[in-house]
């Protein structure tokens, strides 16, 4: 093992946008790359305790994903296509070979289109509390008007610039930013005055608002099933399983129907795992990695 190299900051531009990333560690002949990608509103930071570890046994790489952390902020249509193809670009031109892709929420899903779609760019692929939906069978119920009228006003109200910039106000707030976060932790005591300024330092860029809006336009993207029956590689998915957005145990059931060969965890954790139960994930990882992909 080569001796851990200090995290590195830098900028790739991307289609004439420039895109944050940070490099540690030291290439590996014998094991792949890690590339690390965030949920909503996060940022290569969320990846701190992480990086910090990795890195004394990989080449570990996080990214901000376009609109979000220290990458620009265009006024942009946001989807899971627009992320893959960051992603992807930026496993052949920046690291150049191919990786383990690791991803929360909303980056889970960003990176298993990537892992799906560009098999090539990835040798392998981890999860944690990843988003994306899945193919529902509809079933018609009767259907309340006063509450699908209602509906489709929110939704309306939300679309037009002036609510969503209310609504972005008061959500950036770094109170409620704080209280957020300690819904979706278990461990209260994670969620430290560090965190919560990762998390509120990229809200106050002048593209932010806009990349928020565009939020209640996003398209829905490819289900996650369909993704799932595209995929090759090996699948770790880890579950912080007091996650309050995910029914967790469902969910992973519907990972397993269209992927039984995954291997998952349930950690004591909620939507972030990584960074409140961070030695579990690192060792995790660690194992899973050097023993599906050691000596490549």
């Amino acid at each position: 093992m080569q001796a851990a190299v200090i995290s590195v900051s830098q900028i790739w531009q991307w289609k004439g946008y420039d895109i944050h990333y940070v490099q540690a560690g030291s290439r590996q002949a014998d094991r792949p790359p890690i590339l690390l990608v965030h949920g909503f509103g996060a940022s290569t930071d969320h990846w701190r305790k992480n990086l910090e570890e990795l890195e004394k046994d990989f080449s570990v790489w996080a990214i901000d994903l376009l609109g979000f952390g220290r990458s620009a902020k265009p006024n942009l249509e946001y989807s899971g296509q627009l992320w893959q193809e960051q992603l992807s670009d930026f496993i052949l031109d920046v690291i150049k070979e191919p990786v383990v892709i690791v991803g929360n929420s909303l980056g889970g899903y960003a990176s298993l289109c990537v892992a799906a779609q560009c098999p090539s760019r990835t040798v392998g692929l981890i999860l944690l509390n990843s988003a994306g939906p899945f193919t529902e069978i509809e079933v018609k119920q009767p259907t309340n008007p006063l509450v699908a009228a209602l509906g489709k006003i929110t939704r309306s109200i939300l679309l037009r610039p002036w609510a969503s910039r209310l609504l972005f106000e008061y959500i950036r707030n770094r109170s409620n930013i704080r209280k957020t976060l300690e819904k979706v932790y278990l461990d209260k005591a994670a969620v430290t005055e560090q965190l919560v300024e990762d998390i509120y330092r990229p809200s106050c860029d002048p593209g932010a608002p806009a990349v928020f809006a565009a939020v209640f336009k996003t398209p829905q993207g490819i289900k996650v099933d369909i993704l799932l029956n595209q995929l090759t590689q090996p699948l770790l998915m880890l579950w912080g399983e007091g996650d309050p957005w995910m029914k967790v145990k469902e969910r992973g059931a519907k990972f397993r129907q269209h992927y039984p060969s995954l291997t998952e965890y349930y950690l004591q954790a909620g939507h972030c795992p990584h960074d409140e139960v961070p030695e579990k994930v690192n060792t995790l990882i660690k194992d899973w990695v050097l023993n599906s992909f050691g000596n490549i």
